[in-house]
């Protein structure tokens, strides 16, 4: 049986803004420094196939993933461009693999250093690699008062190429905290004084920092390459920081009317009657719910658009359904379709509005769409 994409929810892809998105970031950076176009959880949740293509067209020279998996996806898929795995490997196997697939690993350690050496030695091959350095993250990264001797213990290693050194900012998106601010340049400061000695050292290293906040907001950020994600999908990770990029986002969803109601005034609607009707009302029934990734924290906080209207959700979101209020626009039939995120002509609805609804973040809802879900590219 064919499959019927439209026959209850699905995401659009507008390939092209996630294009120019690129473009007008491309535009803010030096024109040596490249820009690394973070894909990793399947594009954040537009396909990953979609977006590193749009990527590419628009000027991206890096790719950016987090598992061996997702890499070697890219490379099944004939992208041939370089393509950093930002998560550790923690097997000889992985890391045979990421060498095998022509992939670049992120090395925290000497131990790490050494494995490449090793598989890398065995096949007569070099290895390129990207070093990470922690500054102030805490996550992953040699300590800081490894990272010279590690980096020097690389340089002696004949079967490894250092490709790329780089940290990553913890507080970058924050917006008007001076004590958060002050750890943004504090890490700023930390990387140079990194870059302009490793620099002297081998020259053609690529060095990178900024993530999506921090390319819009320091300059001074940017080195060789900048790692751009949010932004990249159309929405600037800084809520009060203004610039002149224009960000086009890239994911609508849409869900289609698949049965209609009328009830009269204190009627309890879906579980628990969280909501009880305050009037006669006109209910329609979509076919989405937190399985397909609209999170039940949203219940009674969001809207659907239907030509310029804003129709209220009600009730409690279930599992596969959620209920909207069409009182207002008695036209409404079965088979029409509403916009629950995104453009609907001039109107739009933000996954910033529906991450400060929910407690979340912008990351986490585009992320959080289930591939039940079809990504039909427009």
């Amino acid at each position: 049986m064919k499959q019927d994409l439209f026959q209850r929810s699905w995401l659009e892809i507008d390939a092209k803004a996630i294009e120019s998105n690129v473009v007008n970031l491309k535009r803010i950076i030096d024109k040596n420094c490249l820009l690394m176009a973070v894909v990793k959880a399947d594009g954040y949740g537009h396909g990953v196939e979609t977006v590193s293509k749009a990527a590419i067209a628009g000027g991206a020279n890096y790719l950016g993933v987090a598992t061996l998996l997702e890499g070697i996806q890219l490379r099944k898929l004939n992208f041939d461009c370089p393509i950093l795995i930002l998560g550790n490997l923690t097997t000889a196997n992985e890391i045979d693999a990421c060498l095998n697939w022509n992939l670049l690993p992120t090395i925290s350690s000497l131990s790490d250093a050494k494995v490449c050496q090793n598989i890398a030695k065995k096949y007569g091959l070099i290895f390129k690699i990207h070093l990470k350095i922690d500054t102030g993250m805490t996550r992953l990264g040699c300590d800081l008062k490894d990272a010279w001797h590690l980096f020097e213990s690389i340089l002696q290693m004949k079967n490894i190429s250092i490709d790329g050194i780089y940290s990553h900012l913890a507080l970058a998106d924050c917006d008007s905290d001076s004590k958060q601010i002050e750890v943004n340049f504090k890490q700023q400061k930390i990387f140079s004084e990194l870059y302009k000695k490793m620099k002297i050292r081998k020259r053609n290293i690529c060095f990178h920092l900024a993530n999506s906040a921090g390319t819009l907001r320091y300059k001074q950020l940017h080195y060789n390459m900048v790692r751009v994600g949010l932004a990249m999908y159309g929405y600037s990770p800084l809520k009060k920081f203004q610039n002149n990029i224009k960000l086009k986002p890239a994911m609508t969803v849409k869900t289609k009317i698949n049965f209609i109601r009328e009830v009269p005034s204190n009627v309890g609607v879906s579980y628990g009657h969280l909501f009880k009707t305050k009037r006669s009302s006109k209910l329609a029934v979509v076919s989405i719910g937190y399985a397909d990734g609209v999170n039940r924290s949203l219940s009674g906080k969001i809207n659907a658009l239907f030509k310029g209207k804003y129709l209220p959700q009600v009730g409690a979101i279930t599992m596969d359904q959620m209920v909207i209020d069409i009182t207002d626009s008695p036209n409404l039939n079965v088979g029409d379709i509403l916009t629950l995120l995104g453009t609907d002509g001039t109107d739009f609805i933000s996954v910033i509005h529906w991450s400060e609804m929910s407690g979340s973040i912008p990351w986490e809802i585009l992320c959080g769409f289930s591939n039940r879900l079809p990504r039909v590219v427009i």
